[in-house]
């Protein structure tokens, strides 16, 4: 059965990731698929309201998306409309 008889991987990921907090690599940027997790939440975060309230002491608006789209919906309510595009 390959789920009893597989090989225990936590000592070799927590050497990994030792060594990377030691170089003083974040965290969410340590594993290579971390960019996968990354950009959609930034993205979301950013895209939407919540993206206005963040506070970052490095942004990064190259590498990720910009809270334009929110700016942009906060102000077409203000101006009466409704949806993202449109007349209504």
């Amino acid at each position: 059965m390959g789920i009893v008889d597989a090989k225990n991987k936590v000592p070799d990921l927590q050497k990994f990731y030792q060594a990377a907090y030691k170089d003083h690599t974040r965290v969410w940027k340590i594993n290579p698929r971390s960019r996968w997790y990354m950009i959609p939440y930034v993205t979301l975060l950013w895209g939407s309201l919540g993206g206005m309230f963040v506070t970052c002491s490095e942004p990064h608006w190259d590498e990720y998306s910009h809270p334009a789209a929110s700016f942009y919906g906060m102000g077409r309510k203000v101006l009466g409309y409704n949806t993202y595009f449109g007349k209504e």
